[in-house]
């Protein structure tokens, strides 16, 4: 009785929308990898048979997630984290290596990456820290610890080393913001990005010059100029700091395949037969779908198999040449209503804890999304991020099941929580 009655509570509106992006996604991940037009779409030997597979076992994995009691997961947020960072030390010594990366347990045909099922272990986690009575993300120290929750398995996905992974967990500043975190944080973090791109693009001098202009300008329009020239001084000489550390940051801390892609994005020339090539492959293929793209198994790039990991990091490729600027804002439509529908569920939360979670789960979403696509386009330097339920893969495809599917069982048992 009570399994049937949180069927019925739960939002039905997210499943569909999931359950939309999945198909999608299958059906361009068949379009990537057919190589032969009488192919079995249920042969498991081959990456489409796969996904299928990946699939069928995650909605297997939905049920026992919605099964399992909402205290559950609140009771045992910390053992949970305590599990996910040991399991993450664990792969390190007895993890299977892929293209320079040690990120996956081998079981045979199929491997695991742990760091897609560590997300939702941290949004556990920071949930039950900051719905702690005390804790106050206004005062440094409760900062100190969340930001520790946070950089404990970003350290150890770096040693992996796979800096895509690690970077998805910015995407928890958005529950800590949410919850308190002064405004600063971000301001400071998107201007430092901000100064890092454009004194790689037009150098030190310019970038400073024009820093130190808008300061001077912005504080002759400030009536209260006295008590605020300090703050001015001090903003200037740290963003004028910064952009002369940034030549030494990119030459010896980013390491050079690292160097090479933040090349790609900025320089205007670039070798398209070596470090860009992936991204120029990707650009012909969306280009060449126009408006209403070339049909379905049609794309002469994705055919072809131009466009390298195309079934993974390069998937949205596929969308844009065989269903066009139409099909691709179809998609993008699609998941900016599931956020937007995830979105209203966390801010209808009773409980602090099941809101914090849900924020968290939009930021990760959000985060592989924009970013992805981005990528994908030119617009974002080539990073590991997958394309949440388009590009292949069981651990990704799992892991934002699990994210999910946690916070809708958080949804419909709300009203029962205090």
């Amino acid at each position: 009785m009570g399994a049937q009655k949180t069927i019925l509570q739960i939002d039905w509106l997210s499943i569909m929308l999931i359950a939309l992006l999945i198909g999608f996604g299958w059906g361009n991940i068949y379009s990537t990898t057919l190589t032969s037009a009488d192919a079995n779409i249920f042969d498991f030997s081959a990456i489409y048979g796969k996904q299928i597979l990946f699939i069928a076992l995650g909605f297997l994995l939905v049920i026992v997630i919605t099964s399992i009691e909402v205290k559950f997961y609140e009771r045992f947020a910390s053992i949970i984290y305590l599990l996910a960072i040991l399991s993450l030390v664990g792969v390190l010594f007895f993890g299977k290596t892929i293209a320079g990366q040690t990120a996956w347990y081998s079981f045979g045909l199929f491997s695991i990456q742990p760091a897609e099922f560590v997300k939702a272990a941290v949004a556990l986690a920071m949930a039950k820290y900051l719905s702690e009575i005390q804790v106050s993300l206004k005062l440094f120290k409760y900062q100190l610890k969340a930001f520790f929750i946070i950089a404990v398995p970003v350290g150890l996905i770096m040693l992996q080393p796979d800096a895509g992974s690690a970077l998805i967990y910015a995407s928890f500043i958005l529950p800590m913001y949410r919850e308190g975190l002064p405004h600063w944080y971000l301001t400071i973090s998107i201007s430092a990005a901000v100064l890092f791109v454009l004194t790689l693009k037009f150098g030190v001098i310019i970038v400073s010059v024009i820093l130190i202009l808008i300061l001077v300008l912005a504080y002759i329009l400030n009536k209260n100029k006295r008590k605020k020239l300090w703050k001015y001084l001090v903003i200037g000489l740290l963003g004028v700091g910064f952009s002369f550390s940034v030549s030494y940051i990119f030459n010896n801390v980013l390491l050079p395949h690292q160097q090479d892609r933040f090349e790609v994005l900025l320089s205007d020339q670039v070798d398209i037969k070596g470090s860009a090539f992936n991204l120029y492959q990707s650009q012909v293929a969306i280009g060449s779908g126009g408006l209403t793209g070339k049909g379905w198994l049609k794309g002469t790039q994705t055919q072809g198999k131009f466009v390298p990991e195309q079934h993974t990091d390069y998937i949205f490729s596929t969308v844009g040449e065989e269903w066009g600027f139409l099909g691709s804002s179809i998609i993008i439509i699609l998941f900016a209503c599931l956020i937007l529908r995830l979105y209203y569920l966390a801010e209808r939360q009773k409980s602090q804890f099941n809101r914090v979670f849900g924020y968290s789960v939009i930021g990760i979403l959000f985060f592989h999304f924009f970013v992805n696509i981005a990528m994908v386009i030119g617009l974002f330097p080539t990073v590991g991020i997958p394309l949440p339920f388009f590009s292949y893969g069981g651990s990704g495809l799992w892991g934002f099941l699990i994210l999910i599917f946690i916070f809708l069982k958080f949804d419909a048992k709300r009203s029962s929580l205090n």
